[in-house]
């Protein structure tokens, strides 16, 4: 009587199955790890994008405070004060110096320097180490031309505002070169007031 040896797995075949299976959940996981960074990524920059919105619409909303001739008088006019408290160059402080606020301040801030600094108290919830990079990281400034390198081009001309933002993020997850470093996210943006 011939034996039959087609009757299960070898023991080859199972770890070879057990090699493949364990393969695909490592991927799985590792597309579940980026997965996580990205959403968050995500949602770091929509609210720099959203908190810059904000900062432009502030500024709008007190031509004062920006302009040396305050529109409707001079529709056309561009000329944007260089003490502007709104304004902010890289490496320097707010003018004047954030105050602290109040509680129930930011439900309806009556100055603009309120609205300032009640926008700066937001951008700090909103943005992780946002607090620690203000002075480094942040830059709002009046621009001619983009800023193309980590150096900003605040050269006081023109109509134009730059805003950077920025945040602390996980050491080589930013992909901008124009970051001050690989663990700090930034997001620049130029409006025409």
């Amino acid at each position: 009587m011939p034996l039959n040896r087609s009757k299960g797995f070898s023991l080859i075949e199972v770890l070879v199955t057990l090699l493949l299976t364990t393969l695909g959940i490592l991927g799985m996981v590792a597309l579940q790890s980026r997965s996580i960074q990205y959403t968050a990524d995500a949602a770091q920059r929509n609210a720099a994008a959203e908190l810059s919105a904000q900062l432009v619409n502030i500024m709008r909303s007190n031509p004062a405070e920006i302009f040396q001739e305050t529109p409707p008088a001079f529709p056309a006019y561009s000329g944007i004060k260089n003490t502007s408290m709104f304004l902010k160059k890289r490496e320097a402080n707010f003018s004047p110096a954030p105050a602290t606020l109040a509680s129930g301040t930011c439900n309806a801030p009556d100055t603009p320097q309120k609205q300032r600094d009640c926008w700066l108290k937001t951008l700090e919830s909103k943005l992780p180490n946002a607090a620690n990079l203000l002075k480094d990281g942040f830059y709002i400034c009046q621009s001619s031309a983009p800023s193309n390198s980590k150096t900003p081009t605040c050269d006081g001309k023109g109509s134009v505002i730059e805003i950077q933002l920025a945040w602390a993020a996980k050491k080589g997850t930013c992909p901008d070169d124009r970051a001050p470093d690989d663990s700090t996210c930034i997001y620049r943006t130029r409006v025409e007031l």
